[in-house]
């Protein structure tokens, strides 16, 4: 990986064999970034996604290996008890366009991934919220 900052936005690409959310926590580590938006396009070769259960309060989570693309890397950096914490969806589709999606909880770079951080001055932070069940945002 290599990445460079201007000014609240960061570029970085995020290479070949290399697992996205360690590399963008790194970064994020690394440039003191406490809150941002992040979105990135490229390519994986594996990956981890999964739905939310609003019912069960419970992750379904699926596993993907085969060439794709990534249609749509989206999601936010926060802070969770004063410690680093990504929210990012994924969506990414196959040679037959058949389009794979949800809460990104792996994915590990077969070509080249182009991640763009807008950092936010601020923080803020989440909180588990229990008749939810999900680590909400938090601005009190």
């Amino acid at each position: 990986m290599e990445y460079k900052r201007f000014n609240n936005t960061i570029l970085a690409r995020i290479d070949r064999g290399e697992e996205i959310l360690e590399k963008l926590m790194e970064v994020c580590e690394k440039e003191q970034v406490r809150l941002a938006n992040v979105n990135a396009l490229g390519a994986v070769g594996e990956f981890t996604v999964g739905l939310f259960d609003t019912f069960e309060k419970k992750y379904y989570s699926a596993n993907y290996t085969g060439d794709y693309e990534i249609v749509s890397l989206t999601g936010s950096i926060s802070t969770m008890e004063g410690k680093l914490y990504n929210h990012i969806h994924m969506s990414a589709g196959d040679r037959d366009n058949n389009v794979y999606a949800g809460h990104l909880n792996k994915a590990v770079v077969s070509a080249t991934c182009e991640m763009f951080i807008h950092v936010i001055d601020g923080a803020v932070d989440r909180k588990l919220n229990e008749e939810v069940g999900l680590n909400l945002l938090k601005f009190n």
